[in-house]
């Protein structure tokens, strides 16, 4: 079965565990950028983002012995939450290497849905690589945040809800990490509504898969501290992402810290919406090219809302800038 063929069984099959989220209409942020402008609120979902689809669709595919086994996998926060509850929902026993730099409340949340977590020194990658070492020598599923099909397949049903739910839209913005949710989700769209173009974004301060698809192929990129923690951190070589986010994505966008937490702040005063920084990404996107949108139809994604309060008042605060 291709990809797609995937996304349609996962989005037939997910329901009711994962929840459809709602494509709402913002009045005031339509007004203001001179768009149709729709939020797709997957914020809303489980665990608070986007990750519990893909989460469930991995557990979902497992072997009855493979659930047996337990799995472990690699998070900052909010893939090893969603994990943590697909996990607990199915009966299956799931560890979570995190790095110790992890906000504690993420981890706090992760134990209280029933998941172990396993901290390690230094960055996210540590923290995969010591989950993926784990997993073999456990003889264990290792759980990819991104680098995994049916993961991909998971975060695709984003895609179908969208084009169930406003199948005319002019362009979708979506803020891409590891690519997982944008390549299943450009599948999708590429398939079934080929006009709208897919805009991709990223922080300036966190841009490994936008560099490497300028480049034309994965390679460490130095990046710097970013709201947008959950878009952090590098792509893995021969990641499975890489050549579906060529060929799905439309257009590529990059936006500031402070763009980011104008976003933030919009959308808190438009929506009344709690966001963390990754789908100020979308939003800020969409802000900046607003003159090229003027009458069109548009949906940006809010891929979540796991965001510490103190940093999300820090953002959202005018002195911060």
């Amino acid at each position: 079965m291709s990809l797609f063929d995937d996304i349609v069984s996962a989005h037939q099959q997910l329901r009711p565990q994962v929840r459809v989220t709602p494509l709402e209409h913002s009045v005031l942020l339509s007004q203001q950028l001179g768009c149709e402008l729709y939020l797709k609120c997957d914020h809303l979902q489980h665990t608070g983002s986007f990750k519990f689809r893909g989460a469930s669709n991995k557990l979902r595919l497992l072997s009855e012995q493979q659930r047996q086994q337990g799995v472990i996998t690699a998070s900052t926060g909010n893939h090893g939450q969603a994990v943590a509850l697909a996990g607990k929902l199915m009966g299956v026993n799931v560890t979570v290497y995190a790095p110790e730099s992890a906000a504690t409340i993420k981890l706090d949340t992760i134990r209280a849905l029933g998941g172990k977590v396993e901290l390690v020194p230094g960055d996210p990658l540590n923290a995969e690589l010591a989950a993926e070492k784990a997993a073999r020598q456990q003889h264990k599923t290792y759980i990819s945040p991104y680098n995994d099909a049916d993961v991909i397949a998971g975060q695709g049903t984003c895609g179908m809800e969208i084009i169930e739910q406003q199948p005319e839209l002019d362009a979708v913005f979506v803020a891409v990490g590891g690519g997982g949710y944008i390549a299943g989700m450009g599948t999708v769209l590429k398939k079934l509504s080929p006009k709208t173009q897919l805009i991709a974004c990223w922080p300036e301060n966190a841009t490994s898969m936008y560099s490497a698809l300028e480049a034309g192929h994965i390679y460490p990129v130095e990046e710097q501290e970013t709201l947008s923690d959950g878009t952090a951190g590098g792509v893995e070589p021969g990641a499975i992402t890489f050549p579906l986010c060529q060929q799905v994505i439309d257009r590529k966008v990059l936006v500031s810290e402070e763009e980011i937490k104008q976003a933030m702040r919009l959308v808190a005063s438009s929506d009344r919406w709690i966001i963390e920084g990754a789908a100020g990404v979308a939003l800020a996107a969409a802000c900046k090219l607003a003159p090229e949108l003027l009458g069109k139809k548009v949906a940006v994604v809010l891929c979540g809302k796991n965001i510490v309060l103190e940093k999300y008042l820090q953002a959202v605060s005018h002195e911060s800038h």
